[in-house]
């Protein structure tokens, strides 16, 4: 849970910045995601590779997406 408090932290010192959850996201359990974005994640890394690290597949993405009524922008 110390992540999720380091994205609250960012969020509100910098409140109009984007907050990127990334690299890591595919081996997070999806409630610990949705934590991130409670606390104040607004922006991943959309798509199966970043440079050398997988990604979640976009599919994924989009059910997690769905089940949190987030929408994509």
């Amino acid at each position: 849970l110390e992540f999720v408090r380091t994205i609250a932290a960012a969020r509100i010192t910098m409140p109009n910045s984007f907050v990127r959850l990334s690299a890591g996201r595919q081996s997070m359990h999806e409630g610990i995601q949705a934590l991130c974005f409670l606390a104040g994640a607004n922006s991943i890394f959309y798509g199966e590779k970043l440079l050398t690290t997988g990604n979640p597949e976009a599919e994924t993405d989009k059910q997690l997406f769905a089940k949190l009524g987030i929408n994509k922008i």
